[in-house]
């Protein structure tokens, strides 16, 4: 498990990455990530929130600094469905053949998971919400990660969320300890959710 201690404060990459960030800006990322940093960073639409799912800390910190309600839940991205695999139960082939179909790309899916998935993530819910992003950024550092990232708008809750690393800072100040600065991904609106064992569109694009 990774994690523990404080992140440094106030870092952000001002570089603008139309593709992926460089190499020192990933490992700085990672370490701000490993210390329990929350980083923000661009998506498919919005800017978003991450840290290490694996780090509760880290988890009801960035909780409390969105205002969001616990039980709704977190969404995890990924680079690939092998990072997802130790959270998730089992699905029958037709399931697994839908979800893939869509990935990499802007859908998350309700996945049944297994137990030991914190309650910080799943919340109230008996699945966990997934995603195998096709964002460069984002695969980028889920790849140096090496595993799967909290992943949530960059936003105090009701408020519109943050397109810019201005509108970051606006929102989050230094309660943010580093912004990889990029371009976002296009898409107009959040990405669309799907339950994975009906299929059904549980949230549209």
């Amino acid at each position: 498990m990774r994690g523990g201690g404080d992140a440094d404060q106030g870092l952000v990459d001002t570089a603008v990455h139309a593709v992926t960030p460089t190499p020192a800006n990933l490992r700085r990322a990672v370490a701000v990530l490993k210390r329990g940093g929350i980083i923000a960073s661009p998506t498919e639409a919005v800017y978003g929130l991450g840290c290490d799912p694996q780090n509760a800390s880290a988890v009801r910190r960035l909780i409390a600094i969105k205002h969001r309600i616990a039980h709704k839940g977190l969404i995890l991205v990924g680079a690939s469905l092998a990072q997802f695999r130790p959270w998730l139960r089992t699905m029958n082939g037709e399931q697994q053949t839908r979800m893939l179909a869509s990935w990499p790309g802007p859908i998350t899916w309700l996945v049944p998971a297994r137990p030991n998935v914190p309650r910080g993530l799943r919340g109230q819910h008996a699945s966990l919400a997934v995603r195998v992003s096709a964002h460069a950024t984002v695969r980028a550092l889920c790849e140096a990660w090496d595993g799967p990232l909290v992943s949530t708008s960059a936003n105090i809750s009701g408020l519109p969320a943050a397109r810019t690393v201005s509108e970051v800072r606006r929102y989050f100040g230094r309660r943010v300890d580093y912004i990889v600065s990029g371009t976002l991904g296009g898409a107009a609106k959040p990405c669309e959710i799907r339950d994975a064992i009906t299929g059904a569109v549980v949230r549209g694009a």
